[in-house]
């Protein structure tokens, strides 16, 4: 890719890099430990991870975490997996979360909406109270340390009080949205075993309440281990038999009472999307979580007691526990339930300019929507509140930059960033003090040495290679769950650069410091030994207005040549005719290369997700090589099973 330098989109002024807190922290860094003062953040990023165990003992001093038992060293054993962070050490996350109560009582900790996207406060004092009677009640229920507790849940107020309560008593919280279906929660929870299970009766999305009350039935039925149930009538229904009621269990004003827990103890656990078998289960913890959280929040999204923090999630995402974690830095937190786009596409933007967000983060997709939809944010709305939209999910397309620039406003700060869920954090992103340049993630982020490795683990720099990360992060998995010896572990990220992880997405490190991300590497398109990843073509093809969505597979046949196929969901009202057809072609011989012209372009009633909302490439292209649906996918992991049938007549019929 072109490495010439161009003129950023966006360029912090010197008033706002002065005021950062991530400059201020490497002027303390460097007065106490050691850290560059200048060379501004490459510096900075660079002495982060050589001299890891001083960065990451700075980051705990800097935002006071409190440990009850001091630690022994910052890092006992550095090799991956297994590493062992500040061993000895003992504290608990919910602890940190609630820590403004102290000195902010009666301002908002949490500012929760729904579709008459009016806010309602949750005080930072009623927050924990409320954590602290719940808390009581679990332990009253028998939980203890290292039990599981699951919720299924929406993204409301009663999800936060829940996790933190689990967390105080020193409990391991899970949870899904309550859209996931019966068998996609049993998969998930059914591996962990847990005793206590959160519900609502049912939720409202678009308009309209989905009753989830015989869902709640058969996850009763079918999770033996639970000791008790908890209902939170959010339709207004009464308990079902047997069932706790949410109000009796947070009634009481009682102090929390926080579990002290050793560093690496199990915080939650998080899922893979699991398209092709059990969704991995991913354990993360108390200690991994909170001292990584405070860096990327406190630091690299600039987050404090001032500000408000909204992105548009659901429980089942590990957005959500991210955005819970907003908490550790004294932010108001802004809970939105319900549909993104309703009552019309530019809906978010409502909820951030009614709830004053200063950070506000939405998916690429939510972008690109709102692009083709004509939505003018700052025409219709006072968005002189928010001095950042981020955005994950996916990359965001260079038309996502420059929309979201000439629609919100000219001095926006963009962050595109990307993690994922098996870190519970991001590789890549946000940095308020570098330039934003279109297309690209500002920089790698502190504490990790992100590197891009052609296949003998050679590193690269302008040109396309894996994602890796070459030194230990904190809130890397403690373990999976029934992982005894750990193999499943392993094979997910250190199989091919042992010591190494080796995440899964096709990266670009420009010489400049900044990063592309081109998409998942195992649904990577290899024509004549050219690799492309797949959102490079999303991003060509979905500019024209008659594309609503693609999904592009390359697939090896038999005989040894490569069959491409390009699968389109047309906007409403569009046609697949040979005009079409030959400036989707013309599009990415011209903006991409010849060799990715696809061989067909096909037309699809939709494409097909993971719950989460990420296309599902894998699935498909082991659909299209015969592989049987229920050993191509697992069913319970897919937004539309029915658009899969598609697919597999597809391969049926295809000679």
């Amino acid at each position: 890719m072109s490495t010439v330098n161009p003129q950023p989109l966006w360029q912090p002024t010197a008033e706002r890099i002065a005021e950062a807190r991530i400059t201020r922290f490497q002027a303390w860094a460097a007065e106490h430990h050691g850290a560059p003062a200048d060379g501004g953040y490459a510096a900075l990023h660079r002495w982060s991870f050589e001299e890891l165990e001083t960065f990451w003992k700075a980051v705990t001093e800097w935002f006071d975490v409190r440990f009850t038992t001091p630690y022994e060293r910052v890092l006992g054993d550095r090799s991956m997996p297994g590493a062992q962070w500040f061993p000895g050490a003992t504290l608990n996350y919910a602890e940190h979360a609630l820590r403004a109560a102290g000195s902010r009582a009666d301002e908002p900790a949490l500012l929760h909406v729904d579709e008459t996207h009016d806010p309602r406060p949750v005080t930072w004092a009623d927050l924990r109270r409320q954590v602290g009677s719940l808390a009581a009640e679990l332990r009253a229920l028998g939980v203890r340390p290292g039990d599981r507790v699951s919720g299924y849940l929406p993204n409301i107020p009663e999800a936060v009080v829940a996790l933190l309560a689990t967390a105080a008593v020193g409990g391991v919280w899970t949870s899904c949205a309550p859209d996931f279906g019966a068998r996609s929660v049993l998969d998930r929870f059914q591996q962990v075993e847990p005793v206590v299970l959160f519900t609502v009766d049912g939720y409202r999305y678009g308009g309209k309440e989905h009753d989830r009350r015989g869902i709640v039935a058969e996850l009763r039925r079918e999770l033996p281990t639970l000791r008790a149930v908890v209902h939170i009538p959010l339709l207004g229904t009464e308990a079902p038999d047997g069932a706790l009621e949410w109000s009796a269990l947070t009634a009481a004003d009682t102090a929390p009472v926080f579990e002290q827990v050793p560093f690496d103890h199990p915080l939650w656990v998080l899922y893979s999307s699991g398209t092709t078998g059990l969704p991995k289960a991913i354990v993360q913890s108390q200690g991994g979580i909170l001292v990584e959280h405070l860096k990327q929040l406190g630091l690299h999204c600039d987050l404090g007691p001032e500000d408000r923090f909204f992105w548009y999630t659901s429980t089942g995402w590990m957005m959500w526990n991210f955005l819970v974690s907003g908490l550790l830095t004294g932010t108001t937190v802004v809970l939105y339930d319900g549909s993104p786009g309703h009552p019309d596409t530019g809906a978010q933007w409502r909820i951030a300019e009614r709830t004053g967000a200063t950070l506000y983060g939405t998916s690429a997709a939510y972008v690109m929507a709102c692009r083709k939809a004509g939505v003018h944010p700052s025409r219709d709305h006072d968005l002189s509140a928010v001095k950042c939209v981020a955005t994950t999910g996916s990359p965001l397309p260079p038309d996502g930059f420059r929309w979201l620039h000439d629609e919100v406003r000219h001095d926006l700060w963009i962050a595109s960033v990307s993690g994922g869920t098996d870190v519970c954090s991001c590789f890549a992103g946000a940095v308020p003090t570098l330039p934003v340049h279109v297309g690209e993630l500002q920089a790698p982020c502190l504490g990790t040495d992100l590197q891009s490795w052609d296949p003998s683990g050679k590193p690269l720099t302008d040109e396309v290679g894996e994602l890796v990360v070459t030194n230990p992060m904190p809130s890397m998995p403690i373990h999976f769950w029934n992982d005894p010896d750990g193999s499943r572990y392993h094979d997910s990220y250190f199989d091919t650069y042992p010591g190494v992880w080796r995440h899964g997405d096709w990266i670009t490190l420009t010489s400049r410091g900044s990063v592309v991300i081109h998409g998942r590497s195992d649904s990577t398109l290899n024509r004549q030994g050219v690799r492309m990843g797949s959102a490079d073509i999303y991003e060509a093809v979905e500019r024209l207005p008659e594309i609503k969505e693609s999904l592009v597979v390359g697939i090896e046949q038999p005989d040894g040549g490569y069959w491409m196929p390009l699968f389109v969901h047309l906007a409403p009202g569009a046609t697949l005719d040979d005009d079409l057809t030959d400036r989707i072609r013309k599009t990415i011989r011209t903006q991409l290369s010849p060799r990715h012209v696809p061989d067909e372009i096909i037309e699809v009633p939709g494409i097909p997700h993971t719950l989460t909302g990420k296309r599902i490439e894998v699935p498909v292209k082991r659909l299209l090589q015969g592989t049987p649906l229920e050993k191509a996918v697992n069913p319970g992991s897919i937004d539309n099973l029915d658009l899969l049938a598609h697919y597999q007549e597809l391969a049926r019929t295809r000679p």
